[in-house]
Formats: structure tokens, sequence, C-alpha cells
């Protein structure tokens, strides 16, 4: 008899674990779960299984998404409270004590551990075997290198591992993001070895969460962001694009776009996606299926935009995807044009993404007609970035293609960014001597 595993009970047996490897709790909370129970049980391991994909859903996203949205001008950072008007000011006027540095920093520590736990654990627990077991390992592998992969996208330097009693060591955003590709490669060769059975489904993963298809696209774009184009555009050609996977809510889990957008309200988008005049491009429709815009005029004339998050934050119960299967489109293309492939192969991929108007699985459509400008490596390149910047709207990504599309940033010039990285937070400094120096900007 299958169980289910209601969200607060994942809650319960997720949280005892979320602080280990960051600091030294001296509370007991005598209404939570022994860690003996937790990692040594099938329900233990299983309900910690879950609930990796339900902190990534809450708050990773939260996090991942929002924070570099107004560091890389998608969002305006509009609330009142101090870490929203520090982040939104960037540069040098965002200081190392910032609360939502820390909060970005904590969540990826948290999901770390959460991942080792499992990926240490379940292979002692005689009750989980065969393809439950590689399932669940596989799945913790992915949330590892999500945590992994969150942290090289934010940061120069980062830990791979969390430990309880030992001061972790940083290393450079490359290898991070290599051990990042490590685990996703694993997890593939052990899934491919003995496939995920449908308890694993049942119990764990859910109908909308094709395990294999998110490691593929993980593996494509971690393997894009670290320079490995070959190795990207063959794990994209491997991502089924026909499937809505997609991050569930319910009344307990909300969405946190709907969250910040109804809740909230420290953010607001800005305009065309954030982009510079000449990026954004005019009957494009992804800009009114993420954002709406209204306008308003006084009596005495003045006319005022309001511009609020859609989205997939229609509803607290909205869902959200894991990926969009066009960013799976703009990864090949990129792959093949900084490889030095076929141009005319990239432009297949980005026309494919510009005039979309049916069938993809979460009804985004760009509804642009094809390309006509330059067919010329550079000039693709840059419909690359002006594609990603509307298909891929607060997904965490912009930040991080800012910088390796090379747009325009200095210390005078925060129209596309304001940092290159976040310093480090005060409270991993004070605990850690191994952290490095901060980024200058």
């Amino acid at each position: 008899m299958n169980k289910i595993y209601s969200p607060i009970k994942i809650t319960l047996l997720a949280g005892l674990l979320l602080f280990a490897g960051s600091c030294k709790m001296e509370t007991v909370n005598l209404n939570a779960p022994e860690e003996e129970d937790v990692l040594s049980t099938r329900e233990g391991i299983i309900g910690l299984s879950v609930g990796l994909r339900q902190f990534q859903s809450t708050s990773g996203i939260n996090a991942a998404y929002f924070y570099p949205a107004v560091t890389s001008r998608e969002l305006s950072g509009v609330a009142t409270f101090t870490n929203v008007l520090e982040l939104e000011a960037g540069g040098t006027a965002l200081p190392t004590a910032n609360g939502n540095i820390l909060t970005l920093w904590s969540n990826s520590q948290r999901l770390m551990t959460m991942s080792q736990n499992v990926i240490d654990n379940a292979p002692k627990v005689t009750t989980i075997t065969g393809g439950l077991l590689s399932g669940i390992i596989a799945n913790a592998e992915l949330f590892k290198a999500i945590s992994l992969g969150t942290l090289a996208a934010s940061f120069e330097q980062a830990n791979i591992t969390t430990s309880q009693t030992e001061k972790v060591k940083f290393l450079p955003r490359l290898q991070v993001l290599a051990e990042a590709i490590r685990l996703l490669d694993d997890a593939v060769a052990r899934i491919n070895t003995t496939p995920a059975t449908t308890e694993f489904t049942t119990l764990v993963s859910g109908t909308s969460f094709d395990l294999k298809s998110v490691l593929y696209y993980y593996s494509a774009r971690y393997n894009l962001m670290a320079g490995n184009y070959a190795a990207a555009l063959v794990s994209a050609n491997f991502v089924d694009q026909t499937k809505a996977n997609a991050y569930q809510y319910n009344a307990q889990s909300v969405n946190p776009i709907w969250n910040n957008i109804n809740t909230l309200k420290y953010y607001t988008p800005r305009a065309a996606f954030g982009l510079p005049e000449g990026l954004f491009e005019a009957g494009d429709q992804r800009l009114n299926f993420y954002v709406t815009t209204a306008t308003s005029t006084s009596a005495t004339g003045v006319v005022t935009t309001t511009r609020t998050l859609t989205g997939f934050g229609l509803s607290q119960t909205s869902i959200v995807p894991v990926f969009l299967p066009d960013d799976v489109k703009l990864i090949k293309a990129e792959a093949i044009l900084r490889s030095g492939g076929p141009l005319a192969d990239a432009l297949t991929q980005i026309n494919l993404v510009r005039t979309q108007t049916t069938g993809d699985p979460f009804g985004v459509y760009a509804g642009l007609p094809a390309y006509s400008g330059a067919v010329t490596q550079a000039d693709l390149l840059t419909e690359v970035y002006r594609q990603r910047c509307a298909e891929l709207f607060l997904t965490g990504q912009r930040w991080e293609d800012s910088r390796r599309f090379g747009r325009p940033f200095s210390v005078s010039n925060f129209t596309e960014r304001n940092r290159n990285f976040y310093p480090y937070p005060d409270q991993e400094r004070l605990n850690n001597p191994n952290t490095p120096a901060d980024p200058a900007i």
C-alpha cells in the first residue's frame, strides 16, 4: 500500500536537517522527529526526498529568482525595507550584512545538506532498493547540483560540501559548476543503469516531474555556463521538450511568485523586461504573458503606469515550470554558435522560439516573425540573448546571461546589472576563516 506524504509531515521530516552544516542549534524542538528516524527509516528518507523538491520550489525559488532579478534589472525593488533598497542600489552600496544575500547563501547550503543526507543514508535503509533507491539518490544528486549551480551563479567562489564539524573550503565557481555537472552525470548514469520505478514516481517525484529530462536539462544548462558547449548540446538533445515539468503548490506550500506579488509586494517589473532600448522587440507576446500593464490619468493630466507580475504567479496554487522547453532550444543555439557550428542550425533553433504560437506546454509564445537580421555569429548570439531575456524572464538566469554574453557594465553603468557577483554574507565570514575576499563589485 502506497503512503501519501502530506506537506506538513514532509516539512517536519525535512525541517530537522535544514540547519545542518551551517550552525549548531542549542534549542531542542520536542515536536520534531528524531534525526535517526529521518535518516534511517524508509518513511524518513522518502519524506526528505520529497522535501528537497518542496524546499527548492518555495524557499529556493524565492531567493534564486527574485534577488538576482533585481541585480540584473528585471525587477525594481520598491519596498522600503533596507535589504530590498540595498539590492536595488547595488554596486558598493550593497553591504555584506544584506539579509537577502544571506538568505540566498543559506538556502543553497540547506538544500545541499539535505541532499547529501539522502545520498549518504538512503543506501543504508534495507527496505529501499532497486529502482526506488536509484531514483531517490539521483533525485538528491539533482537538487545538490541545483544548490551548487545557484551558488556559482551568484558568488565568485563557493563550497561544494557542508559540515557541522569542519570549516568548509571554497573553490572557484567553475570548479563548483564542475561538481554540479559530475553529480548530474552520475545521476543520469545511475537511472540509465537502474531505471527509477513507478514506486519512485508515486512516492517521490510525482507525474509532473520527469526526473531524467530534468537531469539532462540541468546538465545542458550548467555545461553551457561552464563553457562545455559540446556537452551542453549533447545533454540538450536528450531533453523531452513535450513534457511540462513543473513544481506543484497547495494551501500549505504556496507559489512563491504569487506570494511576492500579492503578499510581500517588494518588487515591480521594469519596462520591456528591463532591457535597454534596441533589445526589446515590439509585438513580443511574452511581455503580456509575464506582466500586466495598466495606465491611469489624474485630474491634472499626469499619466501613471503600473506594472504587475503575472505569468506563473496568478494564484497561490499555480504551477511554476522546472524549466521552459524553449530554454532548451536557446541552449542549443548558443552552444552551436559558441562552438563554431553551422549558423543555419542555430538560426533554426532561434526561429523555433521566435515564431512559436502553439504547442508550448506552458503557453509561453513569442509570436514574432522569423529572424531577418544579419546572419553572423555575433549577431545571432545577440539574438539568443534577446530571446533568453524575454523567454526566461524571472527564472534566475538573466544575471548569469548578462555576464556570459559580455553585456555592458561598469561602476557608472548599471543599465543591465548593478553587480558582477555578490559579496559573502557576514555570518559566513564570522564562522568560516576560509571565506575569500569579497569581489570589488
